[in-house]
């Protein structure tokens, strides 16, 4: 498997599914989850989510048909100091800005008005955990944690 290649359509896929089109833009499917779809050549991805806020969810990308790679995720509004909608665009504009050396959320910082969004990640596509944070006025106002990493199908039996 290329990882760089596996990077480079994550990114692809993220800004193409939630972080363009967000709330309203997803299927919502019979058990009250949201998913977004995205699919190039032989990568597919899937985001599907439970909840509002707080959430919880998984992205999981098939290449050829078979699952190669997956993320975890789970997050909330801690402080309606603002609105929670708008935590929510700001979090989406952040979200285009994901990186292909880090294809998980969004940058390490970024700051736009009065919100400023951070992102710590430890290890590498194969292997990685992180947790993002929103402050408005430095105040903290949304928390996300994930984790993920390759999954390889190896024959047990």
């Amino acid at each position: 498997m290329d990882i760089e290649q596996l990077s480079k359509f994550l990114v692809k896929a993220k800004i193409n599914t939630y972080a363009s089109s967000g709330e309203g833009g997803e299927k919502i499917l019979f058990d009250e989850s949201k998913e977004f779809e995205f699919e190039e050549k032989e990568f597919k991805y899937r985001d599907r989510y439970f909840g509002f806020d707080p959430f919880i969810g998984q992205e999981i990308v098939w290449q050829n048909g078979k699952i190669i790679w997956g993320m975890n995720y789970y997050g909330k509004v801690v402080s309606e100091v603002i609105p929670v909608k708008q935590i929510y665009q700001f979090l989406k504009e952040v979200l285009k800005k994901v990186l292909e050396n880090k294809p998980f959320r969004g940058p390490d910082n970024f700051k736009q008005g009065d919100f400023e969004y951070f992102n710590k990640v430890e290890g590498v596509v194969e292997n990685f955990q992180g947790e993002e944070a929103i402050f408005y006025k430095k105040q903290l106002v949304y928390k996300l944690n994930y984790h993920g990493g390759l999954v390889i199908r190896k024959n047990l039996f």
